[in-house]
């Protein structure tokens, strides 16, 4: 067989579709291949080697070329490389990791639904909650609150609930049915002289305004990253989620923790909802539920909601939603090993260890004159600039350091490394980074 004649690069500028990208700047610079991975460590196709800040796409937990996910994806290949679950058909890798994330997932949390991506699992979460609501008599119930620079997914729905302008610019979006809330976002959003706690309380009073204009009879569940990933790495103020979640309990509408970032030890805590305080009634998970390795996602709900779904879908005379390819035996087979590895190598006890490092060097960061603010929790941090500094720019220069962090919110650059990270290459990236920033100057 002759080999193409064009380059990688030339084949991707003629052909290649790119998501999440600037498509005319792109035509102009083209594709950086990415060649092979090895720990947190990537390797381009001219054999430049980077250190991945961004564990991907904030998803490979275990770094690249684990061999015991390679082998868990082999076996099951052999064994039984797909099959279906739809018609009440099974297979034991999706039987067996719907009981383990029953047996992690936060209180209550007993069912579980399998999709593909996070931006699925959000999608579905959304009409579970309307499927619930016209269940119990109530099909006014449609509305989702969600918040401004949340990230939420892709899918019309999902994009809808995100609250960042470029998702939704050309595409008719957000559709009518949701309504964004003000970003927690202390830095930029609290009142001069307004404590973290006070700021809370605002936005405690303001979601109740904004169930009573609306009528809490349309309204139907509530969505919340526990710390915003994509939107800029914001972290929520103190006391927020204790102001808002007996609210949302009093007007009886449903909590969705969008857990596809925070999920599996991000935080610090196997749930970000451990981490700040949230009681979901949904919780979806995706990105390190398979250290990235296989595409799959997950809704969690209380057994309660799945039964009430249950009575309706034999009214209904079955339920109506699913995906080719939920609980894929190959991905399902993946994801428990991948579990199978963060409880055997006690991954939360090493990110205690290096998160604390991790936060020390990120803050220092701070004082940079072009930075406004440096914040983190766990293994995740977001340095945002001053205005007229652009964040793309530090991307670039990092780039140019051998350092792939990505540029979020318009203003800020996220690192979010695998969780696997040693405390050397902490220092690695952190003095990759600085000197990224003083190239800016």
């Amino acid at each position: 067989m002759t080999r193409p004649a064009t380059s990688l690069a030339e084949a991707d500028l003629a052909h290649f579709f790119h998501p999440q990208t600037n498509l005319a700047v792109h035509a102009e610079t083209g594709p950086l291949v990415i060649d092979r991975g090895e720990g947190v460590f990537l390797w381009d196709d001219s054999g430049r080697r980077y250190l991945d800040a961004m564990a991907g796409l904030w998803c490979v937990g275990l770094g690249y070329s684990e061999p015991r996910l390679a082998e868990a994806a082999r076996r099951q290949m052999e064994r039984l490389p797909y099959g279906q679950s739809f018609g009440s058909r099974a297979h034991e890798p999706g039987i067996r990791l719907a009981e383990r994330l029953a047996a992690l997932a936060p209180a209550g949390l007993s069912r579980t639904f399998f999709a593909c991506s996070g931006s699925e699992a959000n999608d579905t979460a959304i009409k579970l909650a309307w499927y619930l609501w016209n269940a119990r008599g109530e099909p006014k119930r449609k509305r989702i609150l969600a918040r401004r620079r949340a990230y939420h997914g892709v899918t019309q729905a999902s994009a809808s609930l995100t609250g960042l302008p470029l998702i939704h610019a050309g595409f008719d979006l957000p559709l009518p049915f949701v309504h964004h809330l003000t970003a927690p976002h202390v830095i930029q959003q609290a009142w001069p002289h307004e404590s973290e706690e006070e700021f809370a309380l605002r936005l405690a009073r303001e979601l109740e305004a904004t169930i009573a204009d609306l009528g809490a009879e349309t309204i139907a569940a509530f969505i919340a990253e526990p710390v915003m990933g994509a939107g800029g790495v914001i972290l929520p103020p103190r006391g927020y989620f204790d102001a808002i979640q007996p609210i949302l309990r009093r007007h009886d509408i449903l909590l969705i923790a969008d857990e596809v970032i925070t999920g599996f030890g991000r935080l610090g805590t196997l749930w970000g909802s451990d981490a700040l305080g949230l009681a979901p009634d949904i919780l979806t998970c995706a990105k390190m539920l398979t250290s990235g390795y296989q595409p799959l996602s997950a809704v969690l709900l209380k057994e309660d909601l799945y039964q009430e779904i249950a009575a309706q879908s034999g009214a209904n005379g079955g339920f109506g939603h699913g995906f080719t390819w939920s609980a894929h035996p190959v991905a399902a087979a993946v994801a428990l090993a991948v579990l199978d590895i963060y409880e055997e190598r006690d991954i939360l006890g090493h990110v205690a260890q290096v998160a604390p490092h991790f936060q020390r060097r990120l803050a220092l960061l701070g004082q940079h004159g072009l930075v406004r603010e440096a914040r983190g929790m766990g293994l995740i941090g977001g340095i945002e600039m001053r205005a007229g500094a652009d964040a793309l720019r530090l991307q670039a220069a990092a780039l140019r350091e051998g350092l792939l962090v990505r540029a979020v919110g318009g203003d800020t650059v996220a690192l979010c490394p695998p969780l696997v990270i040693g405390a050397e290459e902490v220092e690695d990236l952190f003095d990759r980074l600085a000197r990224a920033l003083r190239a800016l100057d």
